[in-house]
């Protein structure tokens, strides 16, 4: 319980979402790719759906190519 838990937390994209709003495109991609890993290894874990991190990840990439960024 505690470990889903904690695996939930990492799956919170705010530093993804930090650095969009800051418009740094560097740490946008690197953000991206540590926000989709964390997600990739909670559905590996059983923490979250597939299609919960499917639709996670294409929000954020929507955000990215907004930016510019991709």
């Amino acid at each position: 319980h505690v470990r889903s838990r904690r695996q939930r937390q990492m799956c919170k994209e705010t530093g993804f979402r930090d650095a969009v709003t800051a418009g740094d495109a560097a740490k946008i991609k690197s953000e991206f790719t540590d926000a989709s890993r964390s997600l990739d290894m909670a559905v590996s874990k059983g923490v979250i759906h597939a299609n919960n991190a499917a639709n996670k990840k294409s929000a954020m990439a929507k955000l990215a190519n907004k930016a510019g960024v991709r």
